[in-house]
């Protein structure tokens, strides 16, 4: 039987709330915005996409 991992261990379950994501063609790169306030956060520069945060690119 599978245990998950004990609490207080940092370890993250499911998605991140209140972040998306989204494409940017010009730049190629993943950029992650807040949902709540719609403010663009942080850029992903070592490419690919950003882990537990919601894709809404497509």
């Amino acid at each position: 039987m599978a245990k998950n991992k004990p609490y207080g261990d940092n370890a993250r379950k499911g998605a991140v709330k209140n972040r998306t994501q989204v494409f940017n063609p010009k730049t190629g790169l993943y950029v992650k915005r807040d949902s709540g306030s719609g403010r663009f956060m942080d850029v992903k520069v070592s490419g690919g996409k950003f882990k537990g945060v919601t894709d809404k690119s497509k």
